[in-house]
């Protein structure tokens, strides 16, 4: 009795028999002027400069953190804010009970009042003292006393003033206010709560993400060998500000806005042998919130002479090792195997096994059989498909 693994296998291999009968056959039927040779549309290759893009890990983070503080002690009355809502710089987030600070407000008032009434005193003392000497009825030694007197008023006008200004500002300092525009978290206290100046404990946390940092890490010895490659002329770097910086999500979503590089950490982590860099990117609406983990895809140099293919024009071997069909002189398609890298919108850079200047099948690989002749016809890129998927090349 046949074992039930037989009969698959048995019609797999007549199935592989047939396929390749057919091709020889059709190849053959071309030879001999049967069938006409397939048209396809070809692409010539042209070397042009390629950025070179690595993709790395990397975590969103607040571009500012402020934390809310109590600047005068006191009971706290009532919170203002939503929780996780947006706030303004200044709006106002607690209330502390302000009694005790609006009478000592009440008291400096009335303190510069006095010292103000002392002053205008002296004031007139030192013209009377003044119109007496010109009459050379009073000495010098009361005249020079009431000059003084005036000086202590304005002095004491002066520092009665101070303690107002004090007194009015720690009045103030009763309905804590936003220091940053940001997120505001959950509320750290509660109404009845004893808040002190001195305290180290927070009232709140405010986040500001937008825009945002994304701080991401790299291989030093990567980015040596990027330098190098710089260096000896084989690459080139872009211009300062130009380098472009993408967030990519875990479904392999890009982030719609770009990002600029702010900078590169001038030293090197001695656990991970990693560098840290760090972009910022724009956040209207709020999407990349802090401790986000992305994928961060920067352009960190630019091959002068680097060769890209449509994705289309891609197949693949049975071990799953990427290839395309290159047209010959006499028009005859012809396997080749390729080295691919990351992939650019809806082409793949080259890394090895194409030359510039080769013909390549870009549409219509479905009907071409390897060693087969084709009539080739030119192919004109469409514009990219913002819907492709954007994966390297493993």
């Amino acid at each position: 009795m046949r074992s039930a693994f037989e009969l698959p296998c048995w019609k797999a291999i007549l199935a592989a028999m047939v396929t390749l009968a057919l091709a020889s056959s059709h190849v053959r039927a071309q030879e001999s002027g049967e069938m006409p040779p397939p048209a396809v549309g070809v692409l010539q290759i042209k070397a042009h400069p390629v950025p070179v893009m690595s993709e790395l890990p990397g975590r969103i983070a607040a571009t500012r953190v402020s934390e809310v503080r109590a600047r005068v002690s006191g009971i706290l009355l009532e919170r203002v804010f939503e929780q996780g809502s947006l706030v303004r710089q200044g709006d106002i987030l607690y209330r502390i009970d302000p009694r005790l600070f609006q009478v000592r407000v009440a008291s400096a008032k009335a303190a510069l009042q006095k010292a103000k009434a002392v002053q205008a005193n002296a004031k007139q003392q030192l013209e009377r003292q003044r119109s007496l000497r010109e009459r050379n009825v009073s000495t010098a030694v009361d005249y020079d006393t009431a000059a003084v007197n005036l000086a202590q008023a304005d002095a004491d006008v002066a520092a009665q003033e101070a303690a107002l200004d004090e007194a009015e500002i720690n009045l103030d300092y009763t309905q804590v206010r936003a220091p940053i525009t940001g997120i505001i978290g959950g509320a750290l206290v509660t109404e009845g709560t004893l808040v002190t100046a001195e305290g180290a404990s927070n009232l709140a946390l405010i986040q500001q993400i937008d825009p945002v940092y994304a701080d991401f890490t790299q291989s030093a010895q990567d980015l040596l060998t990027l330098k190098r490659a710089v260096s000896d002329g084989k690459l080139q770097s872009p211009a300062p500000g130009q380098a472009a910086v993408e967030l990519v999500f875990d479904g392999g979503n890009t982030y719609s806005k770009p990002g600029k590089l702010l900078f590169s950490n001038a030293n090197v982590d001695p656990n991970t042998g990693q560098v840290t860099l760090r972009a910022e990117f724009p956040n209207p609406e709020g999407d990349l919130l802090p401790g986000m983990y992305v994928r961060v895809r920067i352009e960190q140099a630019v091959q002068k002479s680097g060769i890209t293919i449509p994705q289309r024009a891609v197949t693949r071997d049975a071990d799953g090792n990427p290839q395309v069909f290159v047209v010959s002189s006499d028009q005859t398609a012809q396997v080749r195997n390729i080295v691919l890298g990351a992939s650019l919108g809806v082409e793949w850079i080259v890394l090895s096994g194409l030359k510039d200047g080769e013909t390549i099948i870009a549409d219509g690989v479905q009907k071409v059989i390897a060693g087969g002749k084709v009539v080739a016809e030119p192919w004109t890129p469409r514009s990219a498909d913002p819907n492709t998927s954007d994966q390297a090349a493993k």
